[in-house]
């Protein structure tokens, strides 16, 4: 299934339906379909077009860390967070602030675990 609605969103790319949702319905696909680094691109491209575009903020974050990502990912819901509150998407922001302190807490725990030299 998600290879044919990959093959159809495709189509559209570059006519009157091309946007930041065209964009971002493209990235979550790629997302499903195990393809995180290449759904992050699509994700990337739909908040150029909209960056106020929380969704897609968030799951440019998700993308990024399961790309291994993870300064990239900090810094795509910290940008998220910002346009979440900007735009009013109050639940997306908390969503992302939480993503961030998990993310943080995981860098800080995987410091603390490296030996010193």
């Amino acid at each position: 299934m998600t290879n044919a609605t990959i093959a159809n969103l495709e189509k559209l790319l570059g006519g009157p339906r091309d946007g930041a949702l065209l964009r971002y319905s493209l990235g979550n696909e790629w997302l499903k379909a195990g393809k995180p680094t290449l759904a992050s691109d699509f994700f990337r491209a739909a908040v150029e077009r909209q960056p106020s575009y929380s969704a897609a903020w968030k799951l440019l974050g998700k993308a990024l860390v399961d790309s291994g990502e993870t300064l990239a990912a900090l810094a795509a819901y910290q940008q998220g967070i910002i346009a979440a509150k900007t735009s009013g998407d109050i639940q997306a922001a908390k969503e992302m602030a939480v993503f961030v302190k998990r993310l943080r807490r995981q860098a800080d725990a995987g410091a603390k675990q490296t030996p010193s030299a």
